[in-house]
């Protein structure tokens, strides 16, 4: 089932993991990938995806991280 544009969930693929449509590529990786410094190119041949739907996948992670309700630590205070 589509749950965004570009990305789907399936129980059966990435164990229900969002991943990008007609593959069986999590999101999570591709960011994941990105954020230890591999550039779009390296992300694009290690795991068979185009350069849209690398943006694909940072467009998702963008919006669940803008519309999730996120809660703020617990703040201690230091004695």
């Amino acid at each position: 089932m589509e749950i965004f544009p570009g990305v789907s969930m399936d129980s059966a693929i990435c164990s229900g993991k969002p991943c990008l449509t007609d593959t069986s590529v999590d999101i999570a990786t591709i960011v994941g990938a990105l954020g230890t410094g591999q550039g779009f190119e390296g992300v694009q041949e290690s795991f068979q995806v185009t350069y849209e739907q690398v943006l694909t996948a940072l467009r998702y992670a963008s919006y669940v991280t803008d519309h999730l309700p996120l809660r703020m630590p617990a703040h201690h205070s230091e004695t």
